[in-house]
């Protein structure tokens, strides 16, 4: 009855907008309303008007003219909610045929249908006029929690410019050419997030959770790196260690593709953050994701820019900022004397990455160190460099201000009131020609926030 009652209301209002303005098409109809909507908006665009009901009759002398009394919200409200059931029981009647041979493919074929099955009302637009106050209401929650508002990126230097990654609507793009230490930036940013506080995501597609968790011991504690991975640690300082960081609160929740039966969707890492009730979530690699709208035809640059688009529909859904590393392609190579980061077209496959990112930076190692490039920033300012001296095996980053810069030097991972990067590692490694460079590592029983 309520297909009837749109047309009905279009063709007497002589008001096509119910039905373009809301997205609605032919196909949402069921036979024969489908070919009255088809009529109706063929007519509209030929001639730029609704058919009179004169002319609509003399084509479907059938169709029955009705008045319609409902408001538009609660016609659209009620068509929706039946397109809902009607595509609820077509996905469902697939999955029980499916699951009657593989319930596995049945459960996958149901995860990518999701997207599908969205709960859709009624387009109530935003007059930011007389709806101002929802503004006013916004900033004084923003001035009441403060710095709470932002996730510290681990890096305070990063912080002075972009504010940390927004706690919602923010999707961060890292990228680089291979073996410029995307992974490793991105671990350390996880680290830091957990160790102020937050419950963190880490989607490690390449590295088991081993691997990741060294390098959290290097990010966190500074422990060789390499004596980690050779087993040349020191064990005892490492079992205290170990058992000092599980009485800490939150969570650093590693994910590998296995976790996804080797098919990671934005779906999927819905339900692991809901799950997990994580705060951030870090994918390392985006192209190890798969696009649940891919159509036969679409390539990979289409695929990457659906998948960007619904990890970004995701961080403004769940209230979390979600960073991704990507791979920049050929052109953002640079030689040691040349000036600057890989620039935005520089990201490899797809521009709609960059697109609907909020922010995009590009990372490379030259002669002073780590040199990261602000390519974009939705909020702030762009085109900023930062430069870090990086010790890999250790995790310290040393920021060096540049000229204009009013930063002091600090070194990332220490508390700002200690400047000094002189510090020590553990003595049982066999090669210890670094021991009067290393950081001096905190004390497990009492660990407080670097910054």
């Amino acid at each position: 009855m309520v297909q009837l009652q749109i047309l009905n209301k279009v063709l007497l209002s002589k008001d096509i907008s119910l039905i373009r303005n809301n997205d609605i098409t032919s196909d949402m109809f069921a036979p024969p309303y489908n070919n009255y909507c088809d009529f109706i908006l063929n007519h509209f665009e030929q001639y730029g008007n609704v058919p009179d009901k004169e002319t609509f009759l003399s084509k479907f002398p059938d169709f029955q003219l009705v008045q319609v009394t409902e408001s538009n919200n609660a016609l659209l409200d009620l068509f929706f909610e039946e397109q809902l059931y009607n595509e609820l029981v077509r996905v469902v009647n697939i999955c029980a045929d499916k699951a009657t041979s593989n319930s596995n493919e049945a459960a996958e074929y149901l995860r990518s249908q999701l997207p599908k099955l969205q709960v859709r009302t009624s387009k109530t637009y935003v007059n930011i006029i007389s709806d101002a106050k929802k503004r006013l209401a916004e900033v004084e929650a923003k001035a009441q929690a403060g710095s709470e508002c932002f996730i510290p990126t681990g890096f305070p230097e990063l912080d002075n410019t972009i504010n940390g990654w927004a706690r919602g609507e923010e999707f961060i793009v890292w990228f680089a050419r291979t073996g410029q230490g995307k992974s490793w930036v991105l671990v350390k940013s996880a680290t830091h997030a957990w160790e102020v506080g937050y419950n963190v995501g880490y989607i490690s597609p390449e590295m088991s959770s081993n691997r990741i968790g060294y390098r959290f011991d290097t990010h966190y504690s500074h422990f060789s790196n390499a004596d980690l991975l050779s087993g040349r640690i020191n064990l005892d300082e490492y079992r205290e260690y170990i058992n000092g960081i599980q009485d800490k609160p939150g969570k650093f929740i590693v994910a590998v593709p296995e976790d996804f039966n080797k098919r990671i969707t934005v779906s999927k890492l819905r339900t692991f953050v809901k799950d997990e009730k994580l705060d951030m979530l870090c994918i390392d690699g985006i192209r190890y994701l798969s696009d649940e709208r891919a159509g036969y035809r679409d390539n990979m640059t289409t695929s990457l820019t659906n998948i960007s688009e619904d990890l970004m529909s995701l961080s403004r859904e769940l209230s979390i900022p979600i960073l991704v590393v990507v791979q920049s392609n050929r052109g953002g190579v640079k030689e040691e004397d040349e000036r600057g980061t890989p620039e935005l077209e520089n990201i490899r496959d797809s521009d709609g990455i960059a697109h609907n990112a909020t922010k995009v930076i590009s990372l490379r190692q030259t002669g002073p160190g780590l040199e990261m490039g602000i390519k974009k920033n939705r909020d702030g300012a762009t085109n900023v460099k930062l430069v870090y001296t990086w010790d890999i095996d250790t995790g310290i980053f040393t920021y060096i201000p540049g000229e204009d810069d009013v930063n002091t030097i600090r070194v990332s991972g220490h508390n700002n009131s200690n400047s000094s990067t002189t510090s020590r590692r553990p003595n049982n490694s066999k090669d210890n020609h670094l021991a009067n460079v290393q950081p001096e590592r905190k004390v497990f029983s009492d660990v407080t926030s670097p910054f």
